[in-house]
């Protein structure tokens, strides 16, 4: 089963990541990609800082552009990659094994991908 595994942290908190740790880290992000590389379907990307992101949103007068993500939320994604796995609980045991969340204010989001769309015919 695919699912799109999301990558959250608090920048916050990030920035107080003395830099030398935040570079062990990445080594083992890269490790982990490594390790993990058969059940990667889709590296997926490191996104640009949550500061770069444009919204488009619903308003009644219709669509409107607006700076910065459109979430009320303290985490912001970071990056997302694909994974295929038999099932939930190999994606959970993946998860717990990102290197990031060893550092506070870090999660990951794990959501099944849509790949039967014969659900939605009628």
């Amino acid at each position: 089963m695919k699912y799109v595994i999301m990558f959250t942290s608090t920048p916050e908190l990030d920035a107080a990541v003395p830099p030398e740790r935040m570079q062990e880290v990445y080594g083992r992000i890269f490790q982990w990609y490594e390790e993990h590389g058969a059940v990667i379907a889709d590296s997926g990307a490191e996104l640009m800082p949550h500061d770069t992101a444009t919204s488009v949103k619903y308003s009644a007068g219709g669509p409107v552009v607006v700076d910065g993500p459109f979430s009320e939320a303290k985490e912001v994604i970071g990056g997302f990659s694909v994974i295929d796995v038999p099932d939930i609980d190999a994606a959970i045991a993946l998860a717990k094994s990102w290197p990031m969340l060893e550092l506070e204010g870090t999660s990951v989001e794990l959501r099944p991908m849509v790949t039967d769309y014969s659900q939605f015919e009628q």
